[in-house]
């Protein structure tokens, strides 16, 4: 038993150290070398652009069901679904939406750039790019870690507004909420720093989603089988970390009254 928990406590802390030296290696060459824009522009619509469908459809539906669940629950109690639309609003801009939005685009596009970095590395592609005097972690990490902390934060704002639609949609032809008393309580209660909440959950989980699938992918080693375990690895670990983090994250911007 104790074998065990020491070999998963070393393997643990040899990921975290690997992934640490990556970000050091991120921000020198930062410092040191020229950005590869057109590879960013090119990972941010692959990981962006391309996920907006299934993190849109996604929050859609999650507003409804908060709409219909919550709308119901109240109802119940007090009579009259009130304050639905507070409730789908704070759920999602503050919670839900960033959540939702990072795990989505870590089971589509982390576990991409994970499976492409993979590749590269089973086949001598990243040994090759050392000997051509190009350093992986400018040409790859680099442009995939800005596209993440850009486009994921984006994505979250959509999905907040889709999330809140589909809420609409079912206070008003689900549970007969007049639409203006709906938007009455997304607007009356809503400040600045509830909306900051969610925006800053979003850029770290960006970059907690950019670290850990382009890590792993650099990583990897064994072939076919090596990719496929990383890629799984990668995203496993991505929804694991999501959920602990933010409830750490929760309760160090709820001291800050952010």
């Amino acid at each position: 038993m104790f074998t065990l928990v020491g070999k998963w406590t070393e393997h643990w802390m040899s990921q975290v150290g690997g992934a640490t030296q990556m970000v050091q290696s991120v921000l020198y060459w930062l410092a040191h070398a020229r950005f590869e824009f057109k590879q960013f522009v090119q990972q941010s619509v692959v990981i962006g652009v391309e996920s907006f469908a299934v993190t849109a459809m996604t929050s859609l539906f999650t507003g409804m069901v908060l709409a219909l669940q919550g709308g119901n629950t109240i109802g119940n109690i007090f009579g009259d679904p009130i304050y639905v639309g507070t409730l789908v609003t704070f759920s999602l801009i503050r919670e839900l939406g960033p959540v939702l939005t990072a795990v989505v685009i870590a089971g589509r596009a982390g576990a991409a750039v994970t499976a492409h970095i993979g590749t590269m590395a089973v086949t001598e592609q990243l040994d090759a790019l050392h000997t051509l005097g190009t350093n992986p972690t400018r040409y790859l990490v680099i442009p995939r870690m800005a596209a993440f902390l850009l486009t994921v934060p984006i994505l979250t704002v959509f999905s907040n507004v889709f999330g809140v639609f589909g809420g609409y949609l079912v206070a008003v032809y689900a549970l007969d909420v007049p639409g203006e008393v709906y938007m009455t309580d997304v607007t009356a209660f809503m400040g600045v720093s509830d909306f900051m909440h969610g925006f800053l959950k979003s850029f770290i989980f960006g970059f907690l989603v950019a670290t850990v699938c382009c890590y792993k992918g650099i990583s990897t080693r064994g072939g076919a089988e090596g990719v496929g375990k990383s890629t799984t690895g990668a995203v496993v670990t991505c929804i694991v970390m999501i959920l602990v983090l933010d409830y750490f994250l929760t309760a160090i911007l709820t001291a800050f009254k952010i």
